[in-house]
């Protein structure tokens, strides 16, 4: 399996690092990919990366809760630095309106300017997308161009999810809120293709069942493909071999 969203740099891992890294092993996970946030967590994810040789794969973008005042440096620093090593992807880049909408016209702004960027430098994209989704769509079809990449922790109906194949080639990340009581996005997932389907955590956020409520860690993918694998009626290992050949194929990282 591929954890195709871990924040395994955070700060929240820093008493047991190498414990969280050996229990995503153990459990199967053969790669992690690591999403960028903004210029304070750069250091941290590329050395965790150089750390892990290979295990940990960086992306660099600037996500949307951290367009905040000074954001065009924060903008200009992954312009600058997008060439510092091979990253397999753009991102975590979108819109999130659901904390604050104060910058919602320079989120947008700086969402085009980094699907733009992925464009031309041939990369796909990690999308957050969070009470945002029709300005997401919006802003994509301004560019005009076909893009790739993973709607990040997708939680919407089966009607989004065609809106978003229609967009260009994307998959959706599906998480531990698949596992949740009641979660209304189980049912959309036994609809979509298993083609179209990433395995992530968010770790150390959104910690499936049966560990909700806990810091999350990339180990605890399992359960989220033995959810897939409930809600579609596939064996586990079909998941497995099917979202990890989507991840390589995707990021470009195959062994």
């Amino acid at each position: 399996m591929i954890d195709t969203h871990s924040h395994i740099y955070d700060e929240a891992y820093a008493e047991d690092f190498d414990q969280v890294v050996a229990r995503a092993k153990e459990a199967g996970v053969t790669r992690l990919v690591t999403p960028g946030i903004d210029i304070s967590c750069y250091e941290s994810m590329l050395a965790t990366a150089d750390r892990l040789d290979g295990y940990a794969v960086p992306t660099i973008g600037l996500h949307p809760t951290s367009v905040t005042a000074g954001w065009q440096g924060e903008l200009q620093f992954v312009i600058d630095h997008i060439g510092d090593r091979p990253f397999c992807a753009v991102g975590e880049i979108g819109l999130d309106y659901y904390w604050s909408r104060e910058f919602e016209k320079e989120q947008q702004q700086v969402f085009l300017e980094q699907i733009g960027l992925a464009s031309e430098k041939d990369l796909p994209i990690i999308i957050h997308a969070r009470e945002a989704t029709e300005d997401i769509f919006r802003c994509i079809k301004k560019l005009g161009r076909r893009l790739r990449g993973v709607f990040h922790a997708f939680t919407g109906s089966i009607e989004t999810y065609r809106q978003i194949k229609r967009l260009g080639d994307f998959k959706v990340g599906i998480g531990g809120v698949v596992t949740f009581k009641n979660a209304h996005v189980a049912e959309t997932v036994a609809q979509i293709p298993l083609d179209d389907i990433l395995l992530e955590t968010d770790a150390p956020y959104l910690t499936p069942v049966p560990f909700r409520g806990r810091r999350n860690e990339s180990s605890y993918v399992k359960f989220v493909a033995e959810k897939i694998a409930q809600v579609k009626g596939v064996g586990l290992e079909e998941v497995d071999n099917t979202t990890t050949a989507n991840a390589e194929i995707l990021f470009g990282i195959c062994k």
